[in-house]
């Protein structure tokens, strides 16, 4: 299977070169230099486990005071900068939300284990595909369910968008009233707090029209929270919407957008937008000073990609990659520092796993970045369909030059993606489309190139293809030659059609593979559960008194019949990217009478 993987990417690779390139020979470039961190020895070294609060903003490129934009002021974040460590190399493999996040959970590639296509389970009926999800080597979990595994109550609060459904193993609690204060008291947290107001859909019009979220005000209080409108569920309007800014406020206008009043009414949300979520991180922060574990926790801030504008969100550009990180650790150690490292979004579970005193597992294929001997030479991203259009891009950086490989240069750069065109500078792009400057108007070339460099130290906004310049021709070797050895290493055939890479993760079914629901032994006073599938997680339930948990715990080890006299059980098996198993129910006073079930 592995040989057969090996010689579809090599022949792709192959096809590629044979539109007019050299053959490069492929080997495995591994850095062995040390990296210079100031970080380095952070991981968990002392009996206690340090908390951990991920704060995640969605669509939000770099655009901070403390990475050098001053347009609007952000406190909240800024304290976090100035306590923490401010990491300024920080990609995303994706340039849209649901392959960044299924990276963030598994610590993967997306293009690895089919995570790759926004999204798997939409936009059927133009494609004609089926629903499906990523399917991860079976004996993956997500990074939760290892922490869950290691000790630690783990909430996620609330948005998910893996590319899978989440076996109810990988969190205690998920949902909108998700908080660490419902844990056991002194248990160690993973809290992931999502923030949504900066999503590429806040800039829509009528302003407003997404209602701005507000439980992150209201911390644990379900009353309050069972009260406010879902994400996406009520039309508001600009005069219920917070404005923190004025409305004539001055910004810079990146090249390749117009200069209009209706693109800098659109900039104007986007700056507002990012103000409000400034906010709304205050008050989770102020929530875990009340709480006294300020100086207990370890904190991430980060963006799941690149900005929301035209030109950043889905794109492979630095526009579309480069998020802001910072860390912020207790008693502020390390308060103020800078660290220029390369980090992908694949080293983020490793990282955290590190810093909880937990074993990294096999699978995953980033690395910690708070290890001493940390070293990344390269990041790496891929674009493929994006709701009912399809390209498909590969792209690797260094911290200087950006290689980009299209395998459809037949194809334009833009796609008229139907969400994206709701945006009013999008429908200003193509009102203008015959009258945009040379640079605006790059994104809308019929053909691509078969392949871009650019000089990102000189051309942050990559409009400058220096392919054939010469002085950069051994660079480009180098980076055409790492981009074939990371297909390689990953499994990735970017000429692989969806429909085959669906067959693949189903292993040539045409349905996809529903989890082998649990089977049951009762031997010596306990009972033990397993599933037929490899791989699968186990979760139970003990309910007593006619009361459900509010969580499912993870099956691992067999269970005393003593502690569990006249329960009630309901097992459940899940393999990621399979169909949950029909759910084993059963009384214990069953096992007792019959020995199996």
């Amino acid at each position: 299977m592995l040989d057969d993987l090996r010689k579809a990417i090599i022949a792709a690779t192959q096809q590629f070169l044979t539109r007019g390139f050299c053959l490069i020979t492929i080997c495995l470039a591994l850095a062995a230099c040390l990296s210079a961190n100031v970080v380095a020895q952070t991981a968990v070294q002392e009996t206690d486990k340090p908390n951990i609060l991920w704060l995640v903003v969605e669509d939000m490129s770099p655009i901070l005071p403390d990475y050098g934009d001053n347009t609007v002021q952000t406190p909240n974040i800024s304290r976090l900068v100035k306590e923490g460590v401010k990491f300024t190399n920080v990609y995303s493999p994706s340039g849209v939300c649901a392959p960044s996040r299924a990276a963030l959970a598994m610590g993967m590639y997306p293009s690895s284990f089919g995570a790759n296509h926004m999204r798997t389970s939409s936009n059927t009926a133009e494609t004609g595909l089926p629903k499906y999800e990523a399917v991860p080597p079976a004996n993956a979990k997500m990074l939760s369910e290892y922490l869950r595994l290691h000790g630690y109550y783990t909430t996620n609060n609330y948005k998910t968008d893996y590319q899978f459904n989440a076996p109810k193993t990988a969190w205690h609690e998920n949902g909108v009233y998700a908080h660490w204060r419902n844990r056991p008291s002194e248990q160690p947290f993973f809290s992931v707090f999502n923030f949504t107001t900066t999503h590429e859909s806040g800039l829509f019009e009528p302003y407003g029209v997404r209602e701005i979220e507000k439980r992150h005000y209201f911390a644990d209080d379900v009353a309050r929270i069972a009260k406010l409108p879902q994400h996406h569920s009520v039309k508001s309007t600009e005069s219920t919407t917070p404005i923190h800014i004025a409305k004539d406020l001055e910004f810079d206008i990146p090249p390749y957008l117009p200069d209009t009043p209706l693109v800098r009414r659109d900039l104007w949300k986007m700056y507002n937008n990012l103000v409000e979520t400034d906010r709304q991180i205050g008050a989770i922060l102020q929530q875990l000073i009340d709480d006294d574990l300020l100086d207990k926790t370890i904190i991430f801030f980060y963006a799941d990609h690149g900005g929301p504008l035209p030109r950043q969100k889905r794109l492979i550009y630095d526009s579309g990659l480069k998020v802001p990180l910072v860390v912020r650790y207790p008693q502020a150690k390390y308060a103020g520092s800078t660290d220029d490292k390369l980090v992908s979004f694949v080293d983020f579970p490793p990282t955290t796993l590190a810093l909880a005193g937990a074993k990294v597992p096999e699978h995953m294929q980033g690395k910690s970045f708070v290890d001493r001997h940390y070293s990344r030479q390269y990041i790496h991203a891929a674009a493929d369909r994006f709701d009912g259009f399809t390209d498909v891009i590969r792209a690797v950086k260094d911290k200087r030059f950006k290689y980009i490989r299209y395998y459809r240069p037949q194809q334009g750069y833009y796609l008229p993606v139907a969400y994206r065109e709701k945006i009013p500078t999008m429908q200003e792009l193509l009102r203008l489309k015959d009258k945009l400057t040379p640079y605006q108007a790059q994104w809308f070339r019929e053909q691509k190139p078969n392949e871009e460099l650019f000089d990102t130290l000189h051309d942050p906004h990559e409009l400058h293809n220096v392919i054939d310049s010469p002085q950069y021709q051994t660079r480009l070797k180098d980076l055409r030659q790492e981009m074939d050895t990371w297909l390689l290493e990953i499994g990735d055939n970017p000429l692989l059609a969806e429909r085959e890479l669906i067959k693949q993760l189903w292993a040539g079914a045409a349905e996809q593979p529903i989890t082998e629901k649990p089977t049951m032994k009762v031997q010596n006073g306990f009972i033990s559960f397993s599933s037929a599938t490899k791989g699968a997680s186990l979760a139970y339930q003990v309910i007593r008194n006619h009361h459900q948990p509010a969580s499912w715990s993870i099956y691992q080890q067999p269970l005393a019949l003593a502690d569990l006299a006249g329960a009630k059980l309901k097992v459940v098996a899940h393999r990621i990217g399979y169909q949950e198993s029909a759910t084993l129910t059963f009384v214990t006073h069953q096992a007792l009478v019959n020995g199996s079930f």
